[in-house]
């Protein structure tokens, strides 16, 4: 990829790492919203709702439309929401791997804690030296 190629890339990226951003998304999922409605499900302010916005329909990312005093806003393509999933799809993984990794010491654990007890049990019954 060309240097200017990786600017974009980057950019794209960027509008997506920001968790205010992530969020207004993943409200879009449902269809479109107004700005105020946006708003009211993420609990910011109009004024943050529009600076967010304006990064991502920067970035190609959400279509907006004027319809008398409200803006709408709908995702322009869903491709985004295939990119979201297939890194959501390498957490859980990542997050099951980890989960495996943990199970094979809790398992040692667990049996090297049995034989500390038996071993205590045995020095413990009367009428042993």
């Amino acid at each position: 990829m060309s240097p200017k190629a990786l600017e974009q890339v980057a950019s794209y990226f960027q509008a997506l790492s920001v968790l205010t951003r992530l969020r207004i998304v993943n409200f879009l999922r449902d269809g479109e919203h107004s700005a105020g409605e946006l708003a009211l499900l993420s609990g910011y302010t109009g004024a943050n709702i529009s600076r967010h916005m304006a990064v991502l329909t920067a970035r190609g990312l959400v279509a907006r439309e004027s319809r008398g005093t409200s803006v709408f806003y709908r995702i322009a393509d869903d491709s985004v929401y295939a990119l979201c999933d297939l890194v959501c799809g390498n957490i859980a993984r990542q997050f099951e791997h980890a989960a495996a990794d943990r199970a094979l010491f809790v398992q040692s654990a667990g049996r090297a804690k049995a034989a500390g007890a038996k071993r205590t049990r045995r020095r413990a019954r009367p009428g042993t030296a």
